[in-house]
């Protein structure tokens, strides 16, 4: 009687569970959901935190648009697995072998090129390849065949903040940079460069080191020097408190950046010294001419008002040009896994090297080196309080 009761019992439990696997989907723990991973590989924390969170945002923006594609007749969801990278180069190691751990066929990221630089030997290892967003060192796609990415460079961005400094009738300049920092180095040498071939001339150069807090030694040797401009790349945390000590210290050159500084959170921490501040930048929303871009703006500023943590992080219902260029990555993605016809890492990296996309931030296409065909920049201004745009700048 007991025996027959346990079979009884054994029989029940299977029948639960044959039962159980076929509502959920799934049998032998596998689920029958056809899937595509995407890595997202991103700070949102660290010194970097901020500007990566609105790069993320518009990679799941993007995904909230295209969250399938169809291979050979068969639709897959595609699943976007975030790891963060904690703005560290070691940390960008570890969760770069997690999303290898995850079997992603593609990773998107990353903001900053100092990690993107660390994780890249982990992506060309495993052949899977990766899209950067706004990493613009030309040291992440250099000997890596793996590594493609969606912005303009370093060398043009330089170069484009050395001539409008030029035209802006500054004569001599100043170069402060973060030791270590692969941005922030190696765009400080480029515009250097770039400003002594034009006549410039680089009146003095000054480090600072990571997590630090008191500029007021090196900004006392930049004021001595008296230059015209300084330029001072630099992340979203060390921004605000680089322009106050320069204003407290009664320096009134022309302060100006890269990309990193078109956050909101550095007018919120500079205030009133923030006012006239410039710098280059990928994208501005109220560039109309571009249809892609008009949507985009529209539809992401909705998404933010519907995500009220993902707008307070945002700082508000402005669209960062990091926003943009995470969009276009995730699209670009897309692209590559629809040519190649599966989701397959290497057909996906062959993919990439075709690929031609009309996106938020114009034709994303790449060449040898796995960089954007990209010539133009947005240079923008701090006024009132919010960033305005000035003028477009192509070189080439």
């Amino acid at each position: 009687m007991k025996k027959s009761l346990a079979l009884l019992l054994v029989l029940t439990l299977m029948l639960a569970l044959v039962a159980g696997c076929a509502s959920t989907g799934k049998a032998g723990g596998a689920s029958d959901e056809k899937v595509i991973k995407i890595g997202v590989f991103e700070p949102v924390t660290g010194e970097n935190g901020g500007g990566g969170f609105q790069e993320v945002l518009g990679m799941r923006y993007a995904n909230t648009k295209v969250p399938t594609v169809d291979l050979d007749g068969v639709t897959y969801k595609i699943e976007l697995v975030e790891v963060d990278n904690k703005s560290d180069k070691t940390e960008a190691v570890t969760a770069a072998q997690s999303l290898m751990s995850s079997k992603v066929a593609v990773v998107l990221g990353s903001y900053g090129s100092g990690v993107s630089i660390a994780a890249g030997e982990i992506f060309k290892e495993n052949k899977v390849p990766a899209i950067g967003a706004s990493c613009t060192n030309p040291q992440v796609t250099l000997g890596n065949d793996y590594y493609f990415r969606v912005c303009f460079l370093d060398p043009f961005q330089g170069t484009v903040m050395a001539n409008f400094a030029l035209e802006s009738g500054a004569k001599n300049a100043a170069v402060i940079t973060q030791l270590g920092d692969d941005y922030s180095s190696g765009l400080g040498n480029f515009f250097l460069k770039a400003y002594e071939e034009k006549g410039g001339t680089i009146v003095a150069q000054e480090q600072f080191q990571t997590n630090q807090t008191d500029f007021k030694a090196i900004l006392t040797n930049v004021k001595a020097a008296n230059p015209d401009f300084i330029f001072a790349p630099s992340s979203i945390a060390t921004a605000p408190l680089l322009i106050k000590q320069a204003r407290e210290l009664g320096i009134t050159a022309t302060i100006a950046a890269g990309d990193t500084w078109e956050n909101t959170s550095i007018i919120d921490n500079a205030g009133a010294d923030a006012e006239g501040i410039v710098l280059s930048t990928f994208f501005d929303e109220n560039d109309t001419a571009n249809p892609v871009a008009a949507d985009f703006v529209k539809g992401f500023k909705e998404y933010l008002k519907a995500n009220p943590d993902s707008l307070s992080k945002n700082g508000g219902e402005g669209v960062a040009a990091v926003s943009a260029l995470g969009y276009d990555a995730y699209m670009s993605a897309v692209e590559a896994i629809k040519a190649a016809g599966k989701a397959d890492p290497e057909a996906v990296r062959e993919a990439l090297t075709k690929v031609t996309y009309n996106g938020v931030t114009g034709s994303v296409s790449f060449d040898e080196n796995g960089d954007a065909k990209k010539d133009m920049a947005y240079i923008k201004t701090v006024k009132g309080g919010k960033f305005e745009f000035l003028k477009t700048v192509k070189v080439g």
